[in-house]
């Protein structure tokens, strides 16, 4: 259709031109080429002709449908039932076309799940007949953990051997990878209870058997085996020396000595018949020893490094003995050093058969602990003296000068008791220098049980000290009494001063002696007691001591120590005697020779 011929269309149907404008438009166009060819008087009759024509064929219309209603009534009911039945038809075939593909999953799966049936029951009928034979293969964890419960190792290793090569050939197979895991996991139960076994009370044999099993597993490498094998032992024997009873520190020191001597020296013999390999390369494990507070443990250091794993160990088991001797020693229950040093020399020199004689660290660790109780014990009597002579008074003190003039007529000199042991009887005029000497005793009878030698300086230097100390507490006992004395009292200190000096002193000197006698001294130094005397060692510096009060002292100090100097080495080797450190349960003013109080 041409532009002009939309242009009538539009102009004589401007409403209905855009429904017109889909259609087929053909006999439109031909009648109104056909109207385009009447006259006047035509176009007047034809609209009259089209009103008839419609009419015509609407009757006609009506007439067909009167007459046929039926046939449109049935047509109308066939063609919505058809209708309804193509929407239902097309419906259903949208549901088989989404259920058809799993139709085909399902058919394939049957399929499948046949071919497996069909392949199970093939292989059930082949299991039945070899039942037997996969009974006893289905049944190896089970005997695996009998064995393993009754502690039949033996069996339990073929066992698992047995296992190992069936896995190797048919690991792939689910079954035999099952046994082989389970029979894994029994075997790791195993490894673990034989290493709980080392960590018992066992004797040379059954560890001797637990070794060889573990050996035989081949779970650990030689060096981790002879690790793993201390540190058991050690856990067992940590165990045992945590169950002594810690309550009374000299008890458990005692026991604590006894087992660490008794089980470590089993635990090395029991190592060195077990690894007999390590004895060409055995060395001293006191060799190049390092300090007991060393941290670090040299075990781990000697397995990391590939040294010698039980060299380390010994040296630890060592340190951890003198730390427990070292601790047990600091403690006040600890009374008589002389047992345990006994035991502990008995401990080192046993253990030289197998060359680890350890007694030089012990001895240190005695001599730092008696040491220290003496400078204790020698500290807490200075401050007692100290607070006695504050308290003291001089007033109304009657002298004994009955027992001072029986000193005289028996020595030919003023408070000369050069020839005894017995403390002088002078100190009794004086109650803080007589409580002071008698502390010093009993400190000196304590040490007497047990005196290293390498002490002997530092007990000189630690009585110097305090003798120093008492000597400022009377010098400052004078400063604050002085301008109240009477005559008599101003006479009774000077015999204070003369008692201290003349009589405490040589005194104190003595029991140095009589502790470390010079001529021991001098064999153990290599010299003479004429040397040690020039050098001071074991001599108190008596001008030293009385400096502060030399003033006060009413002859020439250097005199008097040059005298003192001259019966201290007159008579080196007087001894206290054994009756008297043994009557410990005598009252005080009759035991070790102690000054007795009125």
């Amino acid at each position: 259709m041409d532009f002009e011929q939309e242009k009538v269309l539009k102009f004589i149907f401007p409403d209905d031109y855009e429904d017109l404008s889909g259609q087929d438009t053909t006999d439109v166009v031909e009648y109104l080429f056909k109207l385009g060819t009447y006259k006047t008087e035509d176009l007047k009759k034809e609209k009259i002709r089209l009103q008839d024509e419609h009419r015509q064929n609407v009757e006609q219309t009506q007439d067909l449908a009167i007459s046929n209603y039926h046939t449109f009534i049935r047509t109308a009911e066939s063609s919505r039932e058809i209708y309804r039945e193509f929407t239902e038809t097309e419906r259903k075939l949208d549901c088989l076309g989404e259920k058809w593909p799993k139709f085909i999953d399902a058919c394939q799966t049957f399929l499948q799940g046949s071919a497996d049936i069909n392949a199970a029951r093939r292989l059930n009928s082949l299991t039945l007949t070899r039942n037997a034979e996969l009974l006893e293969i289905l049944e190896l964890p089970q005997l695996m953990d009998s064995c393993i419960r009754e502690g039949k190792y033996e069996e339990a290793l073929e066992l698992s051997s047995y296992v190992q090569r069936l896995a190797s050939k048919h690991g792939n197979i689910p079954v035999i990878a099952t046994i082989n895991q389970a029979v894994e996991t029994a075997w790791h139960t195993m490894l673990m209870q034989l290493v709980a076994q080392l960590r018992t009370d066992l004797q040379l044999p059954k560890c001797l058997q637990v070794v060889s099993y573990l050996r035989r597993m081949q779970a650990f490498s030689p060096c981790e085996l002879k690790l793993k094998f201390l540190q058991a032992r050690t856990s067992w024997f940590r165990d045992l020396l945590a169950a002594i009873p810690t309550a009374d520190a000299h008890v458990h020191l005692t026991k604590t000595i006894e087992a660490t001597r008794v089980h470590l020296f089993n635990i090395i013999t029991q190592y060195r018949a077990i690894f007999p390999d390590d004895e060409d390369t055995m060395v001293n494990p006191l060799a190049g020893m390092m300090p007991v507070t060393t941290a670090t443990s040299v075990l781990e250091r000697a397995a990391n490094d590939g040294g010698n794993i039980f060299h380390g160990w010994l040296h630890d088991q060592i340190v951890e003995f003198v730390r427990a001797l070292e601790r047990d020693l600091a403690s006040p229950d600890v009374s008589s050093y002389d047992t345990i040093l006994g035991q502990c020399m008995y401990f080192g020199l046993s253990f030289s058969r197998v060359g680890i004689d350890f007694r030089a660290l012990v001895a240190p660790v005695f001599v730092n602990a008696i040491g220290n109780r003496f400078r204790i014990a020698v500290s807490r009597a200075t401050v007692q003296f100290e607070q006695d002579i504050e308290r003291y008074t001089l007033i109304n003190k009657a002298l004994s000068m009955i027992r001072r003039q029986r000193i005289e007529d028996r020595t030919g000199r003023p408070g000369d008791e050069s020839g005894s042991i017995q403390p002088p009887e002078t100190l009794l005029d004086f109650e803080p220098l007589a409580l002071y000497c008698n502390e010093l005793l009993t400190i000196c009878n304590e040490l007497r049980l047990c005196a290293p030698i390498a002490l002997a300086t530092t007990v000189t230097e630690l009585f110097e000290d305090s003798l120093e100390r008492v000597c400022r507490g009377i010098l400052g006992f004078y400063r604050q009494e002085q301008q109240a004395f009477a005559p008599t009292e101003r006479e009774c200190f000077v015999r204070l001063c003369s008692c201290f000096a003349y009589d405490l002193l040589p005194y104190l000197q003595r029991c140095i002696h009589v502790l470390f006698p010079p001529t021991t001294l001098a064999n153990q130094l290599g010299i003479n007691v004429l040397t040690l005397q020039k050098h001071g060692v074991t001599y108190l510096r008596q001008v030293k001591i009385l400096e502060p009060i030399a003033y006060l002292l009413p002859d020439r100090i250097e005199t008097v120590v040059r005298q003192v100097g001259d019966m201290a080495v007159s008579e080196p080797t007087v001894e206290v005697p054994e009756a008297e450190a043994e009557e410990s349960e005598a009252p005080k003013e009759a035991q070790s020779g102690d000054v007795a109080i009125d």
